[in-house]
């Protein structure tokens, strides 16, 4: 295991009711500025608790932030914070309102260009305003990590940031408020998590004991209650369990110490940008077919997830590994989620313009050993087809 430095200061209160714990989390005298995405927060009530929650504070809403938050809309939030005065900023609602409220937050007090948050991707950001979430959607870690993606629609550019700045603060986690949402969005928010733990697992050994022990836990975790999640839409502790390891999965501590890819993200971020399918569904496209190129570097971690989470003791080396990649392929697909390019009526004719962009936004040596050039990424999208 190599050595590591981990950080995260975001508090986290988890429970049904703990809204009401916004009255001692946010100053007395802050402005606040409530961040949302739809209608979803409104229509079930969370956007009341939490207005109930501020109690006499000023306090305003900015609604519309997209599924895929763009940096046209996020833009508009930041304009209003500096004409209003805003000085802490709640974001209710799932991943895309997070990472849009953190780059809001980053975007009003830098004294450029903001765009360049996102080329630059967040390492000269310094300060930014105070924020606490409200999360009504598992899926990206967000609550507790100090990362986001953003979508600019006029250059079909969506590109990662993340510096010590934008950590939350605080975030609430009210499993009760999964409830609600439409299994689409369920599902996604298992399948990401999901993709975020492999990310960070299936790679090389390195002697990362606790760390693959910690990732195979949420691994079996999330192959086990997925399904459930689905056929049990009512238990409130599957829905618990979920949102937990949605948490664990991104906030750093799985991939502290070992290698990481990441080479998934960054081709689903392109097919996102480009065609406009979900940013999970993009990873079950792509990861099935980037474990079947890649086999000969992943087949060793493969074969032990094989075995420790799988189940899967008899055969070779290799073939543990090859029926570790069938399964991982079935429990998407079992769970409604396509792992083929063509379920979406995408053919060969759409790779090029997808390393085009690779090559624009300099995504040209992926994974956790630089090895996924732009041939590679070609051959991976290619396998997906």
């Amino acid at each position: 295991m190599l050595p590591f430095e981990f950080h995260n200061p975001t508090r986290i209160i988890f429970g049904e009711g703990r809204i009401a714990q916004l009255d001692r989390l946010i100053p007395d005298q802050a402005k606040v500025l409530i961040l949302t995405g739809g209608e979803s927060a409104e229509k079930h009530g969370t956007l009341a608790e939490v207005r109930a929650a501020l109690g006499a504070r000023r306090h305003e809403t900015f609604r519309g932030i997209e599924p895929n938050p763009t940096y046209e809309t996020l833009m508009e939030a930041v304009e209003l914070i500096r004409q209003d005065g805003f000085d802490f900023l709640l974001a209710v609602g799932g991943g895309s309102v997070l990472d849009g409220t953190k780059f809001v937050a980053a975007a009003v007090l830098w004294p450029g260009d903001p765009w360049q948050i996102l080329v630059t991707q967040g390492k000269d950001v310094k300060e930014a305003l105070p924020l606490g979430t409200v999360l009504t959607l598992p899926a990206t870690g967000s609550e507790m990590n100090n990362g986001g993606v953003i979508t600019r629609r006029s250059e079909q550019a969506k590109l990662f940031f993340g510096c010590s700045a934008t950590y939350p603060l605080f975030s609430i986690l009210d499993p009760a408020k999964t409830l609600t949402l439409p299994e689409r969005q369920v599902v996604n928010g298992i399948v990401d998590a999901f993709v975020h733990v492999t990310e960070q697992y299936l790679t090389k050994p390195a002697g990362g004991h606790v760390q693959d022990r910690f990732a195979e836990g949420l691994l079996a975790t999330l192959m086990e209650l997925g399904p459930r999640a689905l056929a049990e839409p009512g238990d409130l502790d599957v829905r618990a369990s979920l949102m937990w390891a949605a948490t664990l999965a991104l906030n750093g501590l799985i991939g502290a110490g070992v290698p990481q890819d990441w080479a998934t993200h960054m081709l689903g971020h392109e097919i996102t940008a480009r065609h406009g399918i979900d940013h999970a569904r993009t990873l079950t496209l792509v990861l099935p077919a980037l474990l079947e190129t890649r086999f000969p570097c992943k087949q060793a971690k493969l074969a032990q997830m094989a075995e420790r989470v799988l189940g899967i003791h008899e055969g070779t080396q290799e073939s543990r590994a090859r029926a570790a990649i069938f399964r991982i392929r079935g429990f998407f697909e079992a769970m409604g989620c396509p792992t083929r390019l063509s379920a979406y009526g995408l053919d060969a004719a759409a790779i090029p313009p997808l390393l085009r962009q690779l090559k624009a936004h300099g995504m040209t040596t992926l994974g956790e050993d630089k090895g996924v050039t732009l041939e590679l990424s070609q051959a991976i999208l290619e396998a997906a087809l």
